[in-house]
């Protein structure tokens, strides 16, 4: 057997039905994610809701924020509400991108599309509810979209669920933070 058939044989053509299997079992993942934290707000929604609702507010709140101490950003739109946009462009791991909110219905929901540009190009919905608790606010952080290709290979080798989970709870209990400061500052 010569030395080109050999390197076919056990090399070449193994490597090759290991890498269409991958592909193929790639392509079998869901397409659409979900990921998805709560936590109870130790105020009222009416002084929650507009630390979200306000985009000028992330800042205070938002670890996404921290990503980038020198990160570029701007606004468009009304600052609060439908229509009001965020844009960033920060470093690798901030990546850029922009926000808009495309519903917001007062101490109740927001809605916005989330479009990323870099590290990669994705489009998601972030949807934030806020539900009367005691004397609180229960926040769900949600957000949800369609994986391509790329994005099923990245989350079979990182929980993209337990790592932007955290990252949401780590901003729910910055939110809670900031909304006992604006309660207490408000009596």
């Amino acid at each position: 057997m010569s030395t080109a058939v050999f390197v076919l044989v056990y090399f070449v053509i193994p490597i090759a039905i290991i890498v269409v299997c991958l592909g193929l079992f790639i392509q079998t993942r869901p397409t659409e994610f979900r990921i998805e934290r709560s936590a109870v707000i130790d105020a009222p929604p009416a002084t929650v809701f507009p630390l979200v609702d306000n985009l000028h507010t992330w800042a205070r709140w938002s670890p996404f924020e921290k990503l980038d101490l020198n990160m570029k950003k701007t606004f468009e739109g009304p600052p609060a509400g439908v229509g009001a946009i965020s844009a960033w462009d920060g470093n690798n791991k901030a990546g850029a991108g922009c926000m808009t909110i495309l519903e917001s219905k007062p101490n109740d929901v927001i809605k916005i599309n989330l479009d990323f540009f870099r590290p990669f190009a994705a489009t998601n919905l972030a949807t934030f509810t806020f539900e009367p608790s005691g004397s609180g606010t229960k926040v769900a952080w949600i957000m949800e979209g369609q994986k391509n290709f790329q994005a099923k290979f990245a989350h079979l080798l990182i929980n993209m669920d337990k790592m932007l989970g955290a990252v949401f709870l780590e901003g729910l209990d910055n939110l809670n933070r900031v909304a006992q400061a604006e309660k207490q500052a408000a009596s």
